[in-house]
Parts: C-alpha cells; structure tokens; sequence
C-alpha cells in the first residue's frame, strides 16, 4: 500500500491512473502506459467498460453499478473507482465519521488526496435519480489469485527529473561559470557594506573624522557601481541562456512530437499538447532564474550566517531558530497548494477551452442565436475560476499571515539583544547597525529559498509531464529501416488477410479479412457507406497505423519495415481533414520544399484548376490565407490540397473525398487533368460520386468493413448489388 497514489499525466489518463492506483493499494505497480492499452484509452478518454476490461486482464473481479451515498459508504469494499463530476475517475479509499459526520477520503488523479463531507461528496458524485433515490456510478474491484500470480511489472527507471535538467546546464557549462562567477562576485562586493558602515560609525562618526567618512563613502560608491555594473552584464548572459534554453527544450519537444505515432494524437487533447509548452516554459524560468537566485542566496546566507555568528551568538542562534520555524510553516502549506495548483491547472484548461469556442465558433453561435447560453457558460466557468482563486489567496493570505508574525517577532528579538549588547558593551553601536544591515541581507535569501521550494514543487509537475512525452516509442523506433526503392521489384500493393480496428473496449474491426491487389500503374477506386472503412484504408497504407492482423506489402517487401518518413516522401494524398496553413497560396502548395520550381508550382495549379483563381488575388501566389484556410472557399482549399499532390508529384497517390466539396464543372475538369497525372502512378481513390470512380480501372467496394464486390464500373453495374446500389441511391446525386 506504501507509494499507491498515481498523478494522471493529462486530462486523458484518470481512468488508467486510477487502476494503476487500486493495483498499487494491494502491493503491485503497473504503468500508466500498459494500462492505457488494456483500457481502449479514446480521445473522449476512457469508458467505465474499457476500465473495467483492463482491471480484469491484471487479476481483478470488477463490479459496475449505481450505488445510494448510504450503501456506497456501508457496503462498498474500498478502495474502488468512482465516476467523478460525470467527466473523470477518482478511487474512494476511506469512509470515517466522527460524530454523525462522514467524511469520503478520496484520491483524485489531477488534484491528490482529499477529503469531502457528504454535501460535497454528493455534488461531484450523484449523477442520477431514481425512485426518489440519488445514486451515482462505481466500479467495484475485488482481487483475485490471478492477480497475486503477476509480479506487477518491473518499472522502467524513469529518468531522473535533475538528470534531465541537467542536460540543459551542461550545455551551456561556460555561460552559467561566467554567471556563478558574477553572482560571487557580487556577494563579496555585498559583504563588504557592514563592515564599511561599522567603520563610518566606529571610527568616523565617533573620532569625528568627516574625511575618513568621505573616504568610506566613495569606496561604497565605487562597490554599488561595480556590484551595478556586474548585475548588468549578469542580466545579459541571463536573458541570452534563456532565450537559447527556451528555443532547445520546445525544439526537442517539437523534435519528439513528430516522431511519435499518429496513433499517441488519437488520446491527446490540443489543450494538454499546448500545456505542456507552457510546462517547458515554467521549466526554462526555473533553470535559468530560480536555480542562480538558490546559488546566489545559499552562497549569501553561508556568508552572512558566519559574519553574524562571530558578531553575535546569541542573535545568531535567534535568527537560524526564527528561519527554520518559518521553513517549517511553508513545508505545512505545500501538500494544500498542490492541490490548488491542480485545480487551478484543470479550471484554465476548461477556460481557454471554452475562449476558444467562442472564438472559433463565432458563425455558429449567431446563426443558431446561442449568444446568451454560450456567454453563460463562459461566465460560469470564470466564476468557477474566481472560487478557486479565492481559494488560493486565502491560502497565500494565511501563508503570508504568519510568515509576517514569525518574521517580524524574529527581528523584533534580534533587534532588542541587539540593543541590550550595544547597553552592557559587548557591541559598539556601529556593530549593531551593521548586525542590522546583516539581518536584511539574509532575509532576502531565506525568502529566496523558500521561493525555490514553491517553484521546484510547479516545476515538478510539469517535469513529470515532459517526461511522460519524452519516453515515448517512437513511430520509427521497430526496425523500421527500409528507405531505398531498390528494396522492391515492384510498387503494386497486397492486402493480405488484413485485419483492423481503432483501440476500443468492445474491440470492433473496422476492416476484417480484407484480401486486396492494387496494381501499380493503375487507379483503383474504394467506395461504399458511410462508416464501411474507406479512409482507415488509406490511413494503413500511409503507414498512420499497422494491421491488427494480416499484412500489408509494397512489391515483396512488408510495408511495416519501410521508414515512415521516407515512405510518405513517395506518397501523395488528400485526404478529408487536410490541413491548410496560416501562410502564402505558394507555401501551402510546396510545403517541405525549400527551392520553389515556379514552373511546377504552375503547373500544379493549374491541374488543380485554382491558377486562375489565385493570379486574381492581390499579390498572387504570394497571398496569405487564415489559419486553416480561412477567407476562402470549400472548394478552393479542396483545389489547393489537391494541387499540393501533384506538385509532390509522388510514386503513390492517394485521394480521400478529394473532390466531394466541389461543382461538377471544377470536378470534371480537375478530374480530366488529373487522368494525364495519374499515368505511371498507382493511384487509390476515394469517392462517392460515379465521376470520380466511373473511369477507374477496378473498383473496390466495402460493406461493414469487409470487400462485398470488386471489378470495373460496367462489370459491378451489371451486377445489380452494393455497388449498383450505391451508384442508384448515393453516387448519381454528386452530379
């Protein structure tokens, strides 16, 4: 039971965390990792069924059902999973009452261990009603012997959080000496105030000697422009190794996302993908200014402690007693401001998701005239903000509150042995005015640490969620080596026995047993419902996802074994979704390609039939398009995409619904410069309307994720079945 809690790494993961949690409470670790897989995670997150099919496959019996508050906290056996607040999984460990008073002690993957009354409770948990009886949904686990077979599994050693800051320093070695150096430099300069304002007191002031004063005056001088002069140059090299930390932790971020899996993006949300560069930017502030400011006030406080210990015991021994009480009143505060930070995090996500909803959603909510009920609910989401911000200054306040009392009941002490000192003579009165300046000088440095504790505790969190990126398998991490068309005879592609199916708890196939050839050099069409499996197709043989079973080969080479990067380089696709960038006509068309042929960029367009479009544009193919093709049509950025494959001019061509936006004269043009391309190229399409697929050399029709017929237009006509169906009911209307 020792070390059970699991923190979730995103909003996606609270259900694996939660097992990985009951698993641990009863004496085996699991990672989160195996039990996303074992759990069908989805980008809607986990079901209670997928929950329940994982835990069973580690040795536990599960129960799911809707228990009343009063059974839950009698008869439930704990820990078990609750559905939290209809939209998350939490593990009820305890239920204790203390005069008529329950509590439900429970552990929240995104926010820790806390603790409700049965008012609270009941807020997140009751989720229906039924004969006049609230209930809520649970999921019971009981631990069987197969469980107590597994040894768990034995963990991979994650990487040391310093280890991996580490990196960052070692790279920028010389920069941070030269910094060290500075700050040394700087605390010397420091050190030699008191003893200069004891001299101007001691010696000065009481031998009336205003050129010795003078003199002291200019040396001080001097140092506050040295010590001035040092933290400008200090401040330069600071914003130079952060500006370059900065660049270096998203880079290799971004450097690790694109090597990952299209499948890791099917279970991440855009908003935990944007958190987690705002994590890298939390992590270079800490590298590059908490970490000095820590040297800087360790270095400090080392100095000052042992200057003020040969002025005075006594006081020393009241300064170290007050800064550890106030050490010891910080440490108390941390557990109930990490859970504030948890919910602070989770309330912004929610924020800037709604923000962006507004926003993006602007011609939806006018013309569904939702403006009122869509403001209402950014409003609730700011005052469910507001609650939690309320709840963070009034813990700040109470921090604060006796860090006050003991800080300054502290210097108040110091202040009066230092006074009674200077009274029975065992220090002259410029020593107490330095003893003074001493105190004010190793306040800021406690502050200072105490500060690096708040921040090492943020930095943590997001380290832990760096790091959970960083340790992926990468999409070309299994051998996958081939990258030379010399590796095979020929480019016609084989189905053999192909099986698939997107990772679900009812583990449905979305392609079954399919046995397919499509030959090189000639276009194959793939039609059928909507939901038959058309575009999963095209997605395995780019190479996004690998069969379940069966397999895939290009020539006589398995399609597993081609590097993923070098194989989309011989691919052309358009697909649905395609994605148009917030850049010029001409960089949207090129892409990846560095030098530009104007000819072919042309030429492309014109193939596309969108040159004539884009040359009336106000600074032609130089014109810049919004974000995802904002400010211009369906069909023009349907054109572009389509215009962007064939500037690729690639090997293999692969068209999704490519010209399902566009008017019958664009498509049928398009599709009569397109019959010229096509030619030497092994060309898949897929379409719903009979001008697309018509001229097609065999066509490939799916049914419920199996081939129900396959031949050429007039053979599959002929037939009367799926096909003559789909061309009766669906295909003809596209004209």
């Amino acid at each position: 039971m020792k070390n059970w809690f699991t923190k979730q790494a995103d909003a996606m993961d609270c259900g694996p965390a939660c097992l990985s949690m009951i698993a641990g409470w009863h004496g085996r670790k699991y990672s989160l990792e195996s039990l996303r897989q074992g759990a069908f995670i989805g980008k809607v997150g986990v079901s209670l069924l997928g929950l329940s099919k994982a835990a069973e496959k580690i040795g536990f019996k599960t129960l799911g059902g809707r228990f009343t508050i009063e059974k839950l906290a009698k008869q439930a056996p704990l820990p078990c999973i609750l559905h939290w607040n209809q939209n998350h999984f939490v593990v009820l460990h305890k239920v204790t009452q203390k005069k008529k008073q329950i509590s439900f002690h429970v552990a929240d993957p995104g926010k820790g261990i806390l603790k409700y009354n049965q008012e609270e409770f009941a807020k997140y948990w009751i989720s229906t009603s039924t004969n006049n009886e609230e209930k809520g949904i649970v999921l019971l686990l009981e631990s069987t012997p197969k469980f107590y077979e597994k040894n768990g599994e034995v963990q991979e050693k994650e990487s040391s959080k310093l280890a991996f800051l580490s990196k960052y320093f070692t790279r920028y070695k010389n920069l941070f000496l030269q910094l060290i150096f500075g700050l040394l430099t700087g605390s010397i300069i420091q050190l030699i105030f008191p003893f200069l304002t004891q001299a101007v007191v001691d010696n000065g002031i009481a031998n009336k000697d205003i050129a010795f004063v003078w003199l002291i005056l200019l040396a001080q001088f001097m140092l506050l422009l040295g010590r001035a002069s040092i933290d400008f140059i200090r401040r330069r090299i600071l914003l130079h190794i952060s500006t370059r930390i900065n660049v270096s932790l998203i880079s290799d971020f971004f450097i690790k996302l694109m090597k990952l899996p299209m499948s890791f993006f099917d279970v991440k949300l855009l908003g935990d993908l944007l958190q987690r560069i705002e994590d890298h930017r939390r992590v270079e502030s800490f590298l590059t200014a908490q970490t000095l400011n820590l040297l800087f006030s360790i270095f400090s406080f080392l100095v000052f402690g042992i200057v003020l210990l040969i002025y005075n015991l006594k006081i020393f021994l009241v300064f170290l007693v007050g800064s550890i009480l106030y050490g010891v009143w910080i440490m108390f505060f941390l557990k109930k401001r990490r859970v504030l930070d948890y919910k602070m995090f989770e309330q912004q996500a929610i924020n800037r998701n709604k923000t962006y909803q507004l926003i993006n959603g602007m011609q939806e909510i006018k013309l569904q005239g939702y403006e009122q009920g869509k403001r209402w609910e950014w409003e609730d989401t700011q005052a469910d903000l507001f609650d939690v911000n309320m709840q963070s200054l009034t813990l700040q306040q109470s921090q604060e509150a006796g860090s006050i009392f003991i800080n300054e009941s502290k210097n108040i002490l110091i202040t009066i042995l230092a006074a009674a000192a200077v009274i029975n003579n065992q220090l002259s009165l410029g020593m107490m005015l330095s003893v003074q300046y001493i105190i004010g000088q190793l306040n800021s440095p406690v502050e200072q640490i105490m500060n690096f504790i708040y921040q090492w505790q943020d930095v943590s969190i997001s380290l832990d969620r760096m790091n959970e990126i960083h340790q992926k398998q990468e999409e070309d991490d299994s051998g996958k080596n081939i990258s030379s068309q010399q590796n095979f005879i020929d480019r016609s592609i084989k189905f053999e026995e192909v099986s698939f199916g997107y990772e679900n708890a009812l583990n449905l196939k979305v392609l079954q047993n399919i046995n397919l050839k499509i030959p090189h050099g000639k276009t194959t069409a793939i039609v059928g419902a909507s939901g038959s499996g058309k575009t999963t197709l095209v997605k395995l043989l780019l190479g996004y996802y690998s069969p379940q079973e069966g397999k895939i080969q290009v020539g006589n080479q398995p399609l597993e074994k081609f590097n993923p990067e070098w194989w989309r380089s011989q691919c052309g696709a358009v697909m649905q979704d395609g994605y148009i960038f917030s850049e010029s006509i001409a960089k949207n068309i090129t892409t990846s390609d560095t030098n530009v042929e104007i000819k072919r960029l042309k030429q492309a367009a014109e193939t596309a039939c969108i040159h004539e479009f884009v040359s009336n544009m106000p600074l032609s193919y130089n014109t810049e398009i919004g974000q995802e093709g904002q400010g211009i049509s369906q069909g023009q950025r349907q054109r572009i995409l389509i215009a962007r494959a064939v500037y690729k001019n690639p090997d293999f061509l692969f068209l999704d619904e490519a010209t399902n936006a566009l008017d019958a004269n664009n498509e049928k043009a398009i599709l009569e410069n397109l019959e010229e391309f096509y030619k030497g190229k092994t060309v898949v399409v897929v379409a719903h309307r009979l001008s697309t697929v018509k001229n097609a050399d065999q066509i490939i029709v799916l049914d419920k994720g199996t081939i129900a017929e396959q031949g050429t237009h007039k053979e599959l006509t002929a037939l009367k079945g799926k096909y003559y169906n789909l061309v009766k009911n669906q295909l003809e209307l596209g004209n």
